[in-house]
């Protein structure tokens, strides 16, 4: 799974280099040890299956001239900037209506655990996206329309494989989004969430003694 992980990544990577953003390019495109990091943590979270269709997902796009990195952040664009994604949406795939069904119970779940982790960890949740997609802006993408962007850019096999892993992580009481984040804490040298967490809660309480 490593070597599989690695190389999907890689070809992420790749693609993600030739995303085109409005204001230029982005400062996260010359970042490669976050990018490494961030989507290391989400895909060891993930199972065989999973990996094995998604990196099938990746080079078939690839083969036939789409990026899919592109078309993620697209895809979010219908939220977080609506008026310019009239003038692109034609150019995306049309999504079949098992695939749209398919996202929807997927996105549900996901909203369900982001809230479920930033009641438990305040601190290391509010370091990062915004929950709903009521609170997208230009410079603000929620975890609910970056999870729908990236989930549209999934084939319907690895939707279908991602959905029956959500369900079993629920029949066993567990938390993805809480999986993904300590995955990421050990990337940056914690030990674990509880310890990101103290630490960013003592940085806060420090922060407000200074300007005080």
């Amino acid at each position: 799974m490593d070597k599989l992980i690695e190389d999907i990544i890689a070809l992420e990577w790749s693609e993600f280099q030739n995303v085109n953003n409005e204001g230029g390019r982005a400062s996260c495109q010359d970042n490669f040890k976050s990018f490494h990091i961030y989507r290391k943590s989400q895909f060891l979270a993930w199972n065989g299956e999973m990996l094995e269709s998604y990196h099938n997902d990746l080079l078939h796009a690839i083969k036939i001239g789409r990026n899919l990195l592109t078309e993620k952040y697209a895809r979010m664009m219908e939220s977080t900037a609506p008026e310019n994604y009239k003038s692109i949406k034609n150019m995306l795939p049309e999504i079949s209506e098992e695939k749209e069904k398919l996202i929807n119970n997927i996105s549900k779940i996901t909203i369900k655990w982001a809230e479920e982790y930033a009641k438990e960890y305040p601190m290391l949740s509010g370091n990062g996206r915004p929950i709903h997609a009521s609170e997208d802006g230009p410079y603000y993408t929620s975890v609910e329309t970056y999870a729908r962007g990236e989930l549209s850019t999934y084939s319907e096999e690895t939707l279908k494989l991602y959905y029956e892993h959500v369900k079993h992580l629920l029949s066993e009481n567990k938390n993805l989004s809480k999986m993904i984040t300590e995955n990421t804490v050990k990337e940056y040298g914690y030990s674990t969430m509880d310890e990101a967490e103290s630490r960013m809660s003592q940085k806060q309480q420090n922060s407000y003694k200074y300007f005080k």
